[in-house]
């Protein structure tokens, strides 16, 4: 059931009331105007819960939030260059939470924030302050930008591709637009926003957060996150970026550049992860030197939880080629893998990523199933299904796993048997509705009692009674 919902205006009279006719201070006021609205099942998600300041314009009766006094000072249309200290003033009050710029947004912030990014184009420190109250005022409202927009920022990275200063806060605004918005990704694309993004990195690769930023931005173009819409273009940006902008290659020699930074290598982890929707790209990958990259992380670095999370998901998705299955067993990957599990044992996207992994590799691969049982793949898969009963992804990994493991493999049945998974698997089964395939194919493959469901019998009749 949805939930209902109020104006700004609403709320803002219901704390004025409190104040004036309940004489309750500032404060009270408002957090009983907040328990009041929320026990009616009220959504105050968008509603800044702040008690508003008096106007210092005597034509305006009305309270008005910090926000909005900001922008209302920039709404009477000084030159760019007199308003540097409100429109920092803004950006700063947009950066405070969703509802001061869903706020803000109401009251037609957008097109007077892009008239001044325009008006600033020519003027570098103009232009970042400008910038920045755009990138902040569309976060998490990427309906704002128009066809005047994209082409402003598209404008701005080419301009001021020498500038990583900039380029950042642009590249960031591009990633705020495109992040559940399919209509913006498609846009940008077709105006050529990748060749853009991608040439930053080569142009300014010393730029270890411009690299970051970059490789984000280039990830949420791979996204399939807009709700709103059937079918999009993930796959197809993906093999743009790839094919038509050499953009595996740039981001694997970035990671090597940066190798030392684990925030950098990491957000390039996650998007390589996402471009490896070929069999070909994830050759490619490894031909580049991304799997060595991988495989080296993982031996140097896997006291970092989310490094080691990132470095297993890549490896996950580059090792659906066959021939990539086997390049990570023989670069003593397995044993990598079950160490970093073991490692971060109580973290369980670390789990649900390292089982994930070894199942991915354990798949159409007797061989490989030997390697990772005889260095403890099952054991920590085991352990994983008993230190996270609660987490049904790694219930359903683990599950996957030790399926693989055993379906072309039947003398791993006893010993993974042994271990205990016929009830850890069959809690899973109690306690997550999710895991019911994977968990039933699991016990039928490892030979234990279970009951299969019949969905139809395949006679053939009538459909009337």
């Amino acid at each position: 059931m949805a939930k209902r919902r109020i104006t700004q205006e609403t709320f803002d009279a219901a704390v004025k009331e409190n104040m004036e006719e309940f004489d309750m201070n500032p404060d009270e006021a408002l957090k009983d105007a907040v328990e009041q609205f929320e026990s009616q099942g009220v959504d105050l998600t968008c509603i800044v819960k702040a008690v508003s300041a008096v106007s210092s314009d005597e034509n305006q009766e009305e309270q008005i939030h910090e926000v909005l006094q900001a922008l209302h000072s920039l709404q009477i249309g000084k030159d760019v260059t007199e308003v540097m200290a409100d429109i920092k003033r803004f950006t700063e009050q947009c950066s405070i939470g969703f509802a001061q710029r869903y706020l803000a947004a109401q009251k037609d912030a957008y097109p007077t924030i892009l008239s001044y990014c325009k008006k600033s184009m020519e003027e570098q420190e103009a232009l970042l302050s400008s910038l920045c109250a755009l990138t902040a005022l569309t976060d998490g409202q990427p309906d704002l930008l128009d066809a005047d927009g994209q082409q402003f920022l598209l404008d701005v990275l080419k301009k001021y591709k020498t500038d990583p200063t900039v380029t950042r806060v642009a590249i960031c605004a591009v990633r705020h637009c495109c992040l559940k918005h399919e209509q913006n990704r498609q846009d940008l694309v077709k105006r050529g926003v990748l060749p853009l993004l991608i040439g930053a990195i080569t142009q300014q690769s010393g730029s270890a957060e411009l690299v970051k930023d970059v490789s984000a931005a280039l990830r949420v173009m791979t996204y399939d996150d807009d709700v709103r819409v059937a079918f999009g273009q993930a796959h197809e940006h993906a093999k743009i970026i790839v094919l038509e902008n050499n953009g595996l290659k740039v981001l694997i020699e970035a990671a090597k550049a940066h190798l030392n930074n684990m925030s950098v290598v990491s957000e390039i982890c996650a998007t390589l992860s996402r471009l490896a929707v070929r069999n070909e790209f994830c050759q490619d990958i490894c031909d580049l030197g991304g799997l060595k990259l991988m495989i080296k992380l993982l031996g140097d670095s896997y006291e970092s939880a989310e490094l080691v999370r990132q470095v297993l998901s890549a490896i996950r998705a580059v090792a659906g080629n066959d021939d990539v299955k086997d390049a990570v067993v023989n670069a003593d990957g397995v044993q990598l893998i079950v160490t970093a599990m073991n490692r971060h044992m109580t973290n369980s996207a670390v789990c649900e990523q390292g089982c994930a992994c070894l199942s991915v590799l354990a798949l159409r691969k007797p061989n490989n199933c030997s390697v990772i049982m005889e260095n403890g793949g099952a054991l920590a898969a085991i352990q994983s299904m008993k230190s996270h009963t609660d987490a049904v992804n790694v219930q359903k990994q683990a599950c996957m796993l030790l399926r693989n493991l055993v379906s072309h493999m039947q003398n791993y049945s006893q010993p993974i048997l042994e271990m205990g998974a016929e009830a850890l698997i069959a809690q899973a089964l109690k306690t997550h509705k999710d895991c019911g395939d994977v968990g039933k194919a699991a016990l039928r493959d490892l030979g234990c009692q279970v009951e299969l469901r019949e969905l139809w019998t395949g006679k053939h009749g009538s459909l009337a009674n």
